[in-house]
């Protein structure tokens, strides 16, 4: 299994509540399908945090830096809770931190309104289409950050290993109509 990023569209906030200054937003939406390249979808299930919500010290990153850490679910700057909607975030920002404070600018002015997360897949299921696209469906994942971020999208590493699984499914698809064909001819 390798690690992935993945992005959703969604509208992150910059608040101050109580002399807190605050980054909000979704960091997954559950069921909602993303494009990973060509015809090759991911969805993600409601589910598939539960065990890493439990388990996990996530960190919330800028851009997946990891010198950039905002927050952290291990010391409460950092609040998750799923709902029917998603996973929703919230970073308590540490106003001694110039990187945070350079971020929580970014947000607040809607230069930054995109997020991502970094997981392991640990379970997963793929439905073919008949389009001879698919998709990936992640049923559990091994959480491990969040992240508000400039240009949400998938590493291309991280492609490349996706791609890898698709085209390994779609010779297999092939040699399967091949040997329908041999069958049919034999008769």
């Amino acid at each position: 299994m390798n690690r992935r990023q993945s992005f959703i569209k969604s509208e992150f906030r910059a608040t101050e509540v109580e002399d807190k200054l605050i980054v909000e937003g979704y960091f997954i939406k559950y069921n909602s399908e993303t494009n990973l390249y060509d015809d090759v979808f991911e969805e993600v299930d409601p589910l598939s945090v539960v065990r890493s919500l439990k388990e996990n010290d996530i960190r919330g990153l800028f851009n997946h830096d990891t010198s950039l850490v905002l927050g952290r679910t291990g010391n409460n700057t950092l609040t998750l809770k799923s709902d029917e909607i998603g996973l929703y975030g919230e970073i308590e920002i540490n106003r001694d931190d110039p990187g945070a404070m350079g971020a929580y600018a970014r947000i607040k002015r809607g230069d930054v309104a995109g997020c991502s997360f970094g997981f392991m897949p640990m379970k997963e299921d793929y439905q073919s289409r008949s389009d001879g696209g698919g998709k990936y469906i992640i049923r559990e994942m091994d959480l491990f950050e969040v992240s508000p971020c400039v240009f949400p999208a998938y590493p291309q590493t991280e492609i490349a290993a996706r791609k890898h699984d698709v085209e390994e499914l779609k010779k297999e698809k092939l040699n399967a109509r091949k040997q329908i064909m041999k069958e049919r001819y034999k008769k």
